[in-house]
């Protein structure tokens, strides 16, 4: 495929409509990143305690929600289970962060660093520190344990970040911000959500919007502008993204440590229309976007419904 030149790029279309200039974007971008960017170390209250009675996560996001297992739950155990589910989410985030920060680093190497795309890229970089540095931070004074993702998923991400093509991993990166974005945007305003995690989820929601922009914008463009095979090769890596995501976005050890037996409480999520109902709302935006964009065909599309995030 011929190199299309940047002025030239502005005269492309997708299925959305044109394209638009990246220079600006990155400009708007930067300027909202000034005006809305946060500190948590200062930002949010880390010294109160939390608040009896209160819930680390909504109960309705919690992956036994209306199961057989969780109506025999104690409403105790629920909130445990909320909080531990809580650490393992802010996990899989703190996971999915470092990939991507080595994945924008790769994308901005060759590009010219007084560009404003590569401003607001090493903007989202720093944002992403805080974030992972946040999410840290909360699960340490949650009092639950960190939950990496298994070993084998670890080391496949080694192999993504070596081998992702430029629109592959904004694929990725949008895969692992906005469906917890979905979710994190029912629990800021939720006022029977602890008062530090309703600020964590704030910043976050807040930041992240910017840096779905990016990528969305980064997306599209890549999906004009790749040759075949790299269009073709983004569809099944992502697919299998979305693959490895979902099984990976609650980490069964959760179970155990609330009491539950993990074979019997994954087997209940697995079977849970209200679960796969919430899974696939959040996806949802995300799914739509993908599709209309050309992402979601062939066995990619295959993997994605294998994957519980597709309908």
């Amino acid at each position: 495929m011929t190199t299309v030149s940047e002025p030239d790029l502005r005269l492309l279309r997708d299925a959305l409509g044109p394209l638009r200039d990246r220079e600006q974007v990155a400009a708007r971008l930067l300027e909202s990143s000034a005006k809305h960017s946060f500190d948590p170390d200062t930002e949010l209250d880390w010294d109160s305690p939390f608040e009896d009675g209160k819930w680390f996560w909504p109960p309705e996001l919690v992956s036994l929600y209306d199961t057989p297992l969780w109506r025999k739950m104690s409403e105790e155990q629920r909130m445990d289970l909320a909080r531990h589910e809580a650490a393992s989410l802010a996990s899989l985030g703190i996971w999915f962060e470092i990939i991507l920060m080595q994945l924008l680093v790769r994308h901005i190497y060759d590009k010219s660093l007084t560009s404003n795309h590569v401003r607001y890229a090493l903007t989202e970089i720093a944002d992403e520190c805080r974030h992972s540095m946040m999410f840290a931070r909360m699960i340490q004074k949650s009092g639950a344990p960190a939950y990496p993702v298994p070993r084998v998923y670890h080391n496949l991400a080694r192999v993504l970040k070596t081998v992702s093509t430029t629109p592959g991993s904004f694929a990725a990166t949008l895969l692992g911000e906005e469906i917890l974005d979905w979710m994190q945007r029912l629990t800021f305003p939720d006022e029977r959500i602890q008062t530090l995690v309703r600020g964590v989820t704030r910043i976050h929601v807040v930041e992240e919007a910017r840096h779905v922009r990016y990528a969305r914008e980064e997306l599209r463009r890549q999906m004009v502008t790749a040759p075949r095979w790299e269009q073709e090769f983004t569809r099944l890596s992502c697919g299998e993204a979305a693959r490895v995501f979902s099984i990976c976005f609650v980490n069964p050890q959760v179970y155990e440590h609330v009491g539950l037996d993990r074979r019997e409480a994954v087997a209940q999520v697995r079977a849970s229309g209200h679960r796969r109902e919430v899974m696939q709302s959040g996806a949802r935006r995300l799914t739509d976007f993908l599709d209309d964009i050309g992402v979601l065909r062939g066995p990619g599309r295959r993997l994605w419904k294998s994957s519980g995030l597709l309908a």
